[in-house]
């Protein structure tokens, strides 16, 4: 037996620009020269004559007029910086994206410095950071505290951040909102070269120029609450 023959369909066609040339259905339009001058009431006819002896387009610009207004325009030309002013317009259009952070109000020094390393590299990464404060049970009596821990996160990252929403109670949480500034995400070489040489200077050395020893540190306290 034969095999069956599948029916492939046409691709789509594009669609027809009824506003364009001889797909304008209107008999009668107002002319709009290439220069934007007004050429007065015409019949398609002649305006697509007029606009072929520019060796230009007819494009419709205002359907619902009476009768529709008709511009002589190059159309492949008018199509291209539309697309070029989108893309641009897409190019500058800045995309915020917000993160979340989680603190308690009672949150260890060494958990305080990693949950501010984060939202460190967030802003560094040009993205809004909401921070959060977890109130449970009665800590919800001493709402300061959280408001403290979220100011002093403020100051810490206050470089490279700022506060957009100042610390709110909402409910069990206090939520505040930072936001990058401009000097976030930029590398700063130079300052990074000149806190080097204010550490060589601070160390203090003997008589030979040799630095003495450091003191022994004592032995930190297992978990310490940020004040």
């Amino acid at each position: 037996m034969r095999p069956r023959r599948r029916f492939t369909p046409d691709p789509p066609r594009p669609p027809r620009n009824d506003a364009l040339n001889e797909n304008i259905r209107a008999a009668r339009v107002r002319l709009i020269g290439e220069d934007g001058a007004q050429l007065g009431i015409k019949s398609k006819d002649d305006a697509l004559e007029i606009a072929r002896d520019h060796d230009l387009d007819l494009v419709l610009v205002a359907q619902q007029a009476d009768p529709p207004v008709a511009r002589i325009m190059d159309h492949g030309k008018y199509r291209y910086e539309q697309e070029q002013k989108a893309k641009l317009a897409r190019k500058h259009q800045v995309s915020i994206n917000v993160k979340e952070i989680k603190l308690r109000p009672k949150i260890g020094i060494h958990d305080y410095n990693t949950k501010k390393g984060h939202v460190m590299r967030f802003l560094n990464q040009r993205a809004k950071v909401k921070v959060t404060i977890m109130f449970r049970g009665r800590e919800t009596t001493h709402p300061e505290r959280g408001r403290d821990l979220l100011m002093r996160l403020a100051e810490d990252v206050k470089e490279i951040g700022q506060v957009e929403s100042p610390p709110l109670l909402d409910g069990r949480n206090m939520v505040m909102v930072l936001a990058p500034t401009r000097n976030a995400g930029v590398k700063r070489d130079d300052a990074k070269t000149e806190d080097t040489q204010r550490d060589e200077e601070a160390v203090p050395g003997d008589g030979n120029g040799e630095a003495a020893p450091q003191a022994r540190n004592e032995e930190s306290p297992a978990r310490e609450e940020v004040g």
